[in-house]
């Protein structure tokens, strides 16, 4: 099952410092590398100034039980392009208060545009 928790937009950003910021709705994440990790997304609440605009669009957020071509978890896509969906994994959520870094994972598994998954609930 495919279920929608939620939907709007998104912008992408970096400083100048070369640090991406993630903002969806009113939270925004800074988006790091580590050679050890991979990417994750870090709780923040300081203001950054933003230098560079990166990408902006639509963003879809699902969680995903028992679906054969998907993996179970939460997966955000973000809009790169007209009708083009970049999807990412969330394996334990988004960062919170107390649980500050959360990984995210750049897959293929895509469900906004993909045409044979029309089974999404809201």
């Amino acid at each position: 099952m495919i279920t929608i928790i939620d939907s709007g937009d998104y912008k992408l950003s970096d400083t100048k410092h070369g640090v991406k910021l993630l903002h969806l709705r009113q939270k925004t994440f800074v988006w790091i590398t580590t050679r050890r990790i991979g990417e994750l997304l870090v709780r923040t609440t300081l203001p950054h100034t933003e230098c560079e605009l990166l990408s902006e669009g639509s963003y879809q957020l699902y969680n995903v039980i028992n679906e054969p071509d998907l993996s179970d978890q939460l997966h955000l896509e973000l809009e790169v392009g007209k009708n083009r969906w970049q999807g990412y994994l969330l394996p334990v959520g988004f960062p919170t208060r107390l649980a500050t870094r959360r990984r995210i994972i750049p897959t293929h598994e895509v469900i906004t545009s993909n045409r044979k998954l029309n089974k999404v609930t809201v």
